[in-house]
């Protein structure tokens, strides 16, 4: 009797081949900071080459940091996107999207200088590596998304690496009560995801920034909900991802605090012998 092959999950379909999640340790904060450097200074040209060959700005003393790798023993970077939250020193600063559409924003809509700061950030420097883009010289973006990849698509064209970094970058959010994500989008950005059920809405006329940007937001505790069913186990997928990168981390720190305050109570057991 032949049996029936299951027929998996969009889901399982990314955790075949893909990780996601925050970059918590110096290693991973600097393979974001590597990728980035490889796609928006050496390929595209938009950031200055440095020796170092990380490229950073003074947002990251204050961003999340989020990657994407292969699955697998071989893992191999694929891709990243930043968090900016508010500056905790001086939170009425504004964000990059403030500055670079103060002119264009629709402020009667909605105005992100009348939110509460520490409930908003931006979701910036997304990239993928090259090798990781389908069309083979492709060099008009740093996030590669095509046609086919959208709207009634099967499970196996569901444009996991760019889903991914924007789910990781919306459930990181959360986890940092964060009510609204702002993002500069390609004009065919929105379009599509909302295709998938992401709604990402323009607040404002577009900028040529880095090509021609969209300022858009996505209210943080909507997204899920209006997912469609085909994404929602990619959802679920990377949610455990990064809870179990998230429950490592705490681990790792409670242990190194409890060998550091091993070390000091000895310290203290020897001076008092």
């Amino acid at each position: 009797m032949l049996e029936v092959a299951k027929k998996i999950t969009a889901g399982e379909r990314f955790s075949r081949y893909f990780t996601v999640g925050p970059a918590l340790s110096d290693v991973l904060r600097n393979e974001v900071f590597r990728i980035r450097h490889e796609v928006y200074a050496r390929e595209f040209g938009f950031e200055p080459i440095r020796a170092n060959g990380q490229e950073t700005d003074r947002y990251d003393a204050h961003s999340l940091q989020c990657i994407v790798r292969t699955a697998g023993p071989a893992s191999k970077s694929v891709g990243c996107a930043r968090l900016i939250l508010t500056d905790p020193q001086n939170p009425d600063a504004p964000l990059p999207f403030e500055l670079a559409c103060r002119d264009s924003l629709n402020r009667a809509y909605l105005d992100p200088a009348k939110l509460p700061r520490g409930r908003i950030a931006e979701v910036s420097r997304l990239a993928i590596m090259a090798d990781f883009r389908r069309r083979k010289g492709e060099t008009a973006s740093a996030l590669m998304l095509q046609e086919q990849d959208f709207g009634g698509a099967p499970v196996e064209r569901v444009p996991n690496i760019p889903l991914s970094l924007y789910m990781a970058s919306v459930i990181m959010a959360q986890r940092h009560g964060i009510d609204y994500l702002f993002v500069l989008t390609e004009p065919r950005l929105s379009k599509h995801f909302a295709k998938l059920g992401v709604q990402i809405t323009s607040i404002g006329a577009p900028i040529d920034h880095r090509g021609i940007r969209v300022p858009s937001v996505m209210r943080v505790a909507d997204v899920y909900a209006g997912l469609r069913s085909l994404i929602k186990p990619v959802w679920n997928e990377i949610l455990a991802q990064v809870e179990a990168a998230y429950s490592t981390a705490e681990v790792y720190a409670a242990a190194e605090a409890s060998v550091r305050s091993g070390h000091r109570d000895s310290d203290s057991d020897f001076v008092y012998l």
